[in-house]
């Protein structure tokens, strides 16, 4: 056996250890993996990409069109956006309001994800 720990990919506790032929054990959380299929660089790569889902868990991605499934105030209008706008050509952003996009008659806005569902 290899005196060798691992980083463990679940709790990334310093502490995995082998036991036999590739396997990893995790002494504080039990996870065992197969170091040949948690790589690196493909877990930095998935981490470093922006990933927003809607309200029904699809996946966003920048220049999808999606519809507005409740009522929202806005600030300074006295309308609020209703259930049901369309929005065309949306933009991803990393914050709290993760979507940048253009509203007929409001201007340009930022939406939060939960609110919206993929068109």
């Amino acid at each position: 056996m290899s005196e060798e720990m691992k980083e463990c990919p679940n709790c990334k506790s310093p502490y995995g250890y082998s036991v036999g032929q590739g396997l990893y054990n995790c002494p504080e959380c039990s996870f065992e993996w197969n170091i040949e299929e948690n790589k690196p660089e493909e877990n930095e790569a998935e981490n470093n990409e922006l990933l927003i889902k809607d309200a029904n868990g699809n996946v966003l991605e920048d220049g999808d069109n999606i519809v507005i499934v409740k009522d929202l105030p806005v600030k300074g209008f006295s309308k609020p956006l209703k259930a049901g706008t369309k929005v065309k050509n949306i933009r991803l952003t990393d914050g709290d309001h993760n979507i940048d996009c253009k509203i007929k008659d409001f201007g340009a806005m930022a939406l939060k994800s939960e609110f919206v569902k993929k068109a």
